[in-house]
C-alpha cells in the first residue's frame, strides 16, 4: 500500500537564499518541514559550494517549476586565475598551476567580450546530466570521463566587478543551462593561465531578486504558519512577461471542464496566464489565477495546466 503524503496544502513560491554547504535538495526539505507542506519542489539546483536564490515551489506552484527552469539567471562569481581543478571549483583537486603575471586588464576585457552572446559549452563531468542513464558526476567520482556534446547557451552580459592579484570577480547574466564553472575554465584558457570558481552566488532568477535566509524562515516559523505563508510569492509571478487573459465566471467554468473557449481581444498565439473574475472556490490569495492556457490555430484558448484548489 502506497504511503500517504502528510502535511498541509500551501501554495506559492518561496525565494530562498540557499547557504553554502547544503545541497539544493537539503534546503528544499528544510523549507518543506518549516511550512509543513504536503508538496514542494525546487527549480534548478545550486551546487553545495554555491549560495543564493533558489526558488522553491509549494503545492500547486510545482506545476510551474518547469517555467522557472527556463528563466534567465544572474550570478556573481569569483575566479581564481592561474589554477585549474578537477571539478572547476574549489572542491576539486588541483590539476595545474600557471603564472598570471603579465596579464593586463585590457586582455581580461577582451576575453570577456569574446564570451558575450551565443556560445557553445561542453557540460562538465561533475554535472547532473545523464549518460546512458547515469549522472555524469557519478561517473566522474569513479574516475571515468565520457565524451559530451557541446550545447548552445547565451551570455547576455559579463562584467568585471573586481580584480585583485589572481582573483577576478564578475557579474553574469546568462541563459538557462549555463555552467559557470565551464565558463570560468574557458575564460581561464583564453587568458592562457587557467581558472576555477572559488565562490558563486546566484542573485537572480528571471525577475526574482529578493530572497529569504533560512534563519529568517525559522524566525517566522516561531511566529506561526501564517507568518511563513506571508513570505510566499503568488504563483502567477513565475510567468511575469506572459500575456494575461481574464475570464468571466462562465468562461472559467468551461475551461475547468477542459474545453477551449473564444475570448474577445485575446492574444493570437502562444501561452497565456488565465485569471478568473469573481469565481467561487478559487483561492483569493492567488488573485484568481487559474493557470496556463494556449492559443490554438483557430484563435480559441485551450487549458494547458490548471491550478486546482
Amino acid at each position: 500500500m502506497a504511503k500517504r503524503r502528510t502535511g498541509r496544502d500551501v501554495h506559492g513560491i518561496l525565494l530562498l537564499n540557499k547557504p553554502i554547504g547544503i545541497s539544493s535538495n537539503g534546503a528544499l526539505q528544510r523549507v518543506k518541514r518549516l511550512f509543513q507542506a504536503r508538496k514542494a519542489g525546487h527549480t534548478g539546483s545550486l551546487d553545495k559550494l554555491a549560495s543564493g536564490l533558489l526558488p522553491i515551489c509549494l503545492g500547486e506552484a510545482t506545476k510551474l517549476s518547469g517555467f522557472l527552469l527556463e528563466a534567465d539567471k544572474h550570478y556573481q562569481a569569483s575566479l581564481t586565475l592561474g589554477v585549474t581543478t578537477t571539478t572547476g571549483d574549489a572542491e576539486g583537486e588541483i590539476l595545474q598551476t600557471r603564472p598570471v603575471q603579465g596579464i593586463e586588464r585590457k586582455r581580461i576585457d577582451e576575453v570577456i567580450q569574446s564570451f558575450i552572446g551565443p556560445i557553445q559549452q561542453v557540460p562538465p563531468m561533475h554535472s547532473a546530466i545523464k549518460y546512458q542513464g547515469q549522472a555524469l558526476y557519478k561517473l566522474a567520482r569513479q574516475g571515468k570521463v565520457v565524451e559530451r556534446q557541446a550545447r548552445p547557451v547565451t551570455i547576455y552580459a559579463l562584467t568585471v566587478l573586481e580584480w585583485i592579484e589572481n582573483r577576478l570577480s564578475i557579474a553574469i547574466h546568462c541563459s538557462k543551462g549555463t555552467y559557470i564553472r565551464t565558463l570560468a575554465e574557458d575564460m581561464g584558457e583564453a587568458l592562457g593561465c587557467g581558472a576555477y570558481v572559488c565562490a558563486l552566488h546566484r542573485v537572480g532568477v528571471g525577475e526574482y531578486r529578493d530572497m529569504f535566509d533560512l534563519e529568517m524562515l525559522e524566525h517566522h516559523a516561531e511566529l506561526g504558519l501564517e507568518a511563513l505563508d506571508n513570505l510566499l510569492m503568488p504563483m502567477h509571478t513565475a510567468l511575469t512577461h506572459w500575456p494575461t487573459v481574464n475570464l468571466t465566471a462562465d468562461l472559467a467554468y468551461y475551461v475547468r471542464q477542459g474545453q477551449a473557449i473564444q475570448v474577445p481581444n485575446a492574444p493570437t498565439s502562444g501561452l497565456v496566464k488565465l485569471f478568473a473574475d469573481n469565481v467561487p472556490n478559487i483561492n483569493a490569495e492567488s488573485n484568481h489565477f487559474m493557470g496556463i492556457g494556449e492559443v490554438l490555430d483557430d484563435g480559441r484558448i485551450a487549458p494547458r495546466r490548471l491550478i486546482n484548489f
